[in-house]
Order: C-alpha cells, then structure tokens, then sequence
C-alpha cells in the first residue's frame, strides 16, 4: 500500500524547476513517484510509507527551493 502527499514548493518557474525539485525528492528512500505543476507549485509525492516533512523540506531547499 502507498502513500501520497501532497506540499507546495515557492519559486518554481519552469520546467526545469521541476525537474530539480523532482530530481531530489525522488533520492528520499520509500519515494515511488513525484509528479510536479509548476503553476501552482503543488508537489505530489506518492510513497512506501508517509514521508518526514524535514526530509522533504530538506530535498526542496537542497534543489534550490523553499517548502511552504
């Protein structure tokens, strides 16, 4: 069974961007998948079990992003 989640990421503007935020989500052990929509900054996150919010938070600002 899966989880999803879903956060808001702030600066995003394009669709590199999204491959950045995606790209280090994506290294979080447990994380099946991360869809991305750079317009409204909204990150879904589907995984094993529910996600750390540090450790989410972590991986936005390490792509150069901040979590809301």
């Amino acid at each position: 069974m899966s989880e999803t989640s879903t956060y808001t990421v702030t600066g995003m503007t394009c669709g590199h961007c999204a491959a950045s935020v995606k790209e280090e989500i994506s290294e979080i052990d447990g994380v099946l998948g991360v869809d991305v929509v750079v317009d409204t900054g909204a990150v879904t996150v589907t995984s094993q079990a529910p996600l750390d919010r540090a450790a989410v938070a972590a991986a936005v600002e390490e792509a150069g992003y901040a979590l809301v």
